[in-house]
């Protein structure tokens, strides 16, 4: 327990001591948000890149762990390194969204190449068999897992400190569910994830002065979801469903809300709105800050559901997460949740 205490530690003393440098040569190569539409909440043009700090303080960290790597370990680094070259070139020359997908579906490759897949998942209707073996369908089910959330952690960062402190909360739900399950490789690869998020955030909490970018916002999607690959399983090394959608609620149900939103009101599901529930609060009267902290709290009870998720049997599992999912669409719903908004 010591050392993965050192673990965070080190990690948010280089996160912190990389971000200003990182600061500094996003704003040497001009690369900036500049608000340009009414999505964007922040008024001046704010340095990107913040993604390079939290990557290099994870990897390094890593690499220094006695022993070593194992051949997930490598997966995650050699992975994540394509995540951040594509995040990067987005951020610097806004490239096409099939550009992004490539480096996306290249990277969650070389997880599978190096073995970490979803093979087995709980059956929630257990009788003779409590696993389901997914044969080669383990490749595509990963492959979207992968790609989903992703994309889903890099869909929510519309305001300062909010992608990132969701995925400090999910990766710390993550740590708590893989200390229990005795998951030490998964507990270890989210406390290094935890520290180096931790280093970073005060510089990307409100007012920000540096933010991810897609550099960032997609390396943190594909690490913990890479990871909750890794930590988010029972006995027999199966993979709880139930677990991780719970523990990234909050870009899981965001992200789906927007596809249904955009069906229903006949837009492109990838065209762009201000309909996510971080614009919602905003237009309710709330401050970047109110918006985000409760943003905050709504993804903490969500990751304690998660836990809750791993301790009771699978059944119970499967039924809290049918719940939950139920209460989220009739709250969204009746929020006007899925009525457009430009």
């Amino acid at each position: 327990m010591n050392k993965l205490y050192l673990f965070l530690l080190v990690s948010a003393v280089l996160s912190a001591v990389i971000t200003p440098v990182v600061r500094k040569w996003a704003v040497k190569l001009q690369i900036m948000d500049v608000p340009k539409d009414n999505r964007r909440v922040h008024t001046k043009p704010i340095p990107l890149l913040g993604g390079m700090a939290i990557y290099i303080s994870f990897v390094v960290t890593l690499l220094l762990k006695a022993g070593k790597l194992t051949n997930s370990e490598i997966g995650l680094i050699l992975g994540s390194t394509i995540i951040v070259i594509g995040g990067f070139l987005d951020d610097k020359l806004n490239i096409k969204p099939w550009c992004k997908l490539l480096f996306q579906l290249a990277a969650a490759l070389i997880l599978i190449i190096y073995g970490v897949k979803i093979v087995l998942i709980t059956n929630p209707f257990s009788g003779l068999y409590q696993f389901v073996n997914l044969g080669i369908m383990s490749i595509p089910l990963t492959l979207i897992w992968v790609i989903g959330i992703t994309n889903a952690l890099n869909l929510i960062d519309g305001l300062d400190g909010l992608a990132a402190g969701i995925a400090f909360i999910s990766s710390v739900t993550i740590f708590i569910i893989a200390l229990l399950n005795g998951r030490n490789e998964a507990a270890i690869l989210t406390i290094i994830l935890s520290g180096a998020i931790a280093g970073f955030l005060p510089y990307n909490f409100n007012p920000a002065s540096i933010f991810m970018g897609d550099t960032g916002a997609q390396l943190l999607g594909f690490l913990l979801a890479a990871i909750s690959i890794e930590g988010a399983v029972k006995s027999a090394a199966a993979f709880s469903i139930a677990v991780p959608i719970l523990a990234l609620g909050i870009p899981i149900y965001d992200t789906l809300f927007a596809m249904i939103r955009r069906k229903i009101n006949g837009k492109p599901i990838m065209q762009a709105d201000r309909g996510h529930l971080h614009h919602r609060l905003l237009d309710m009267g709330l401050t970047q800050k109110q918006a985000v902290l409760i943003m905050y709290i709504i993804s903490a009870v969500l990751g304690s559901f998660s836990i809750i998720a791993m301790e009771i049997n699978v059944q119970s599992s499967y039924s809290l997460l049918i719940i939950v999912m139920v209460i989220l669409v009739l709250t969204a719903w009746k929020a006007g949740f899925f009525k457009h908004r430009d």
